[in-house]
């Protein structure tokens, strides 16, 4: 008799290599494309080309601001970029601008250079006020008291009237606490 033997249909050694190995490629591919994914979204902020820094902003009109010498408190709203966001239209900080009687316009940071507190025009003093360490500049802009602790008198901007009616300015906001106007990039 002739005994006959199940045959056990064993997978060749290379066959057996060859289903390890595209096992491996294609675990490793679908681990590798999330962690790149990953990684690119990290360092997205360092590819990002600068916008070059343009910071003019129309503040008002000149209908909203009169001649009489007297400063005015506007609200500069612009778009505020960081590493991986666009806030659109939001509140940053806030100018005086002034008109002279002959026309000419200033605007002045309502930042105290000494702290970054907000500072007030006050009716009767004509005087700007910082309500933080006492404070006080002149409607130009420089200190107005010789024991005020700021370092250097309000910061102004760079302003322009474009179109007949409209207010525009160079807005920065300055570092607070130094003699020298160093801009906060």
């Amino acid at each position: 008799m002739h005994s006959t033997t199940p045959e056990n249909p064993e997978s060749p050694p290379r066959r057996s290599f060859l289903k390890k190995l595209t096992a491996g490629i294609l675990g490793g591919l679908i681990s590798v494309v999330p962690g790149l994914a990953g990684l690119m979204v990290i360092l997205d902020p360092l590819k990002r080309k600068s916008t070059g820094g343009d910071n003019e902003v129309l503040v008002a009109r000149l209908a909203a601001l009169p001649d009489d010498g007297i400063p005015r408190r506007f609200s500069v709203i612009m778009d505020k970029v960081d590493a991986w966001n666009t806030y659109k239209n939001i509140p940053v900080g806030g100018v005086f601008l002034r008109r002279a009687q002959d026309g000419t316009i200033t605007a002045l940071n309502a930042a105290c250079p000494h702290a970054g507190c907000s500072v007030a025009f006050g009716g009767d003093s004509k005087e700007f006020i910082c309500p933080c360490h006492d404070s006080s500049f002149a409607v130009d802009g420089e200190i107005a008291n010789d024991g005020s602790p700021s370092p250097r008198g309000l910061d102004s901007l760079e302003v322009e009237v474009r179109n007949g009616n409209e207010i525009w300015v160079k807005f920065l906001n300055f570092q607070a606490g130094h003699k020298e106007k160093i801009p906060v990039v």
